[in-house]
């Protein structure tokens, strides 16, 4: 494991130690990483929205109505 130095404000930093504190983590370096982990599967979910939004719109106007689209994607979910 990559050892760090950072500097936190302190108002954050406060923060940090209030969740240590209560035992939600163990140190403030667990919670760091799981901030991290939690903003890269973020942005790794807007990045996938984004394709398929791109995809959408190269993929040109489509015939159903608003009703048939709507089934399409309750049907998705199940």
């Amino acid at each position: 494991m990559t050892r760090q130095s950072i500097s936190l404000t302190e108002p954050n930093d406060k923060w940090l130690q209030e969740k240590v504190a209560s035992k939600e983590y163990s140190s403030k370096s667990e919670l760091v990483n799981d901030l991290i982990r939690q903003e890269r599967r973020r942005a790794d979910q807007l990045e996938a929205l984004r394709g398929e939004l791109i995809k959408g719109e190269e993929s040109g106007h489509s015939s159903k109505t608003k009703e048939q689209v709507l089934a399409q994607i309750k049907a998705g979910l199940k």
